[in-house]
């Protein structure tokens, strides 16, 4: 899409009132203030669900506003995919659960920092994937760590990391080796029999598991990472050096990169990516290279 005329004072808060337990809703008031700390129009939109979101995100656009996503990874995916299919503007703010994708940007935790931050902002082009046509912001994996999440979002009690965590435990006593088939772009297709494929466009997922540590936004390349084969107890013990990004340098883990990949499995599988099930196996997954404007603290 041609890019649209955006004035960066003009700001849309696309905001989803039940992120992060309640959280993206009780701290809406003090990001607000922050937001029109700086900028001339600041208009707070709240969704129903992520179709909802979407239809918001391209009204925004139009109108010439900035789109700010402040809820979950789910959100910003969602608005992400809406906003570069009409040449807008999106600023993402961590108000979720897990908020992986603006931990990769390095940015605060805090969406009342994020928010303040950006009165001195930046405009970067970045990477958008596509799995079955739908957008995602982050990683997009599929195996184990569908069972995996599927677990997580049925967790209530607990928050972050600690909800990955425990979803990875519990999912491992039930878990079984899978076989894939995996296409990468033009290459003859390989099978894997084990645990996960995954295709990362930002290094982080699972509250702040460093999946796919070298992931690069701006590269116009997925990294595949592949986890073949591995005993329970193995696997336990190489489980801590995730959240370093250290469990690549591990024969049973091995990372390739490309702009396309196909996967298929020998049972059925849904692919999740932001914390969603976007699509189901098997199915392609590509990447579009610089799709999205994403405005960042200058800083």
């Amino acid at each position: 899409m041609p890019d649209a005329a955006i004035e960066p004072g003009r700001l849309t808060v696309v905001v989803n009132p039940s992120a992060g337990r309640g959280r993206a809703l009780r701290l809406l008031g003090e990001v607000g203030t922050e937001l029109a700390g700086w900028a001339a129009d600041v208009r707070v939109t709240p969704t129903r669900d992520l179709k909802h979101a979407r239809a918001l995100a391209v009204e925004a656009t139009a109108g010439g506003r900035v789109v700010v996503a402040l809820g979950g990874d789910g959100l910003a995916g969602a608005v992400a995919g809406a906003v570069a299919g009409v040449g807008g503007v999106l600023a993402v703010l961590p108000g979720g659960r897990g908020n992986d994708f603006v931990r990769g940007l390095g940015l605060s935790a805090d969406p009342r920092r994020v928010a303040a931050d950006l009165a001195r902002s930046r405009e970067l082009r970045v990477d958008l994937p596509e799995v079955g046509g739908r957008p995602y912001l982050g990683i997009a994996s599929v195996g184990y760590d569908s069972d995996v999440q599927v677990i997580a979002n049925r967790t209530r009690l607990l928050r972050g990391r600690q909800v990955y965590t425990y979803a990875a435990l519990r999912a491992l006593a039930a878990w079984r080796p899978a076989h894939f088939t995996v296409t990468l772009d033009d290459e003859p297709p390989f099978d894997l029999h084990g645990w996960t494929v995954a295709a990362a466009n930002a290094p982080f997922y699972g509250g702040g598991m460093r999946f796919a540590p070298a992931a690069d936004l701006t590269d116009g390349l997925l990294e595949i990472v592949l986890v073949s084969r591995a005993s329970r107890l193995t696997f336990l013990a190489l489980f801590p050096r995730v959240f370093a990004g250290r469990h690549v340098d591990t024969p049973y883990v091995r990372v390739l990169r490309g702009r396309r990949v196909r996967v298929e499995a020998d049972r059925p599988f849904a692919v999740y990516a932001d914390g969603d099930p976007l699509a189901d196996l098997p199915t392609e997954i590509i990447i579009r290279p610089r799709a999205l404007r994403l405005l960042l603290p200058a800083t």
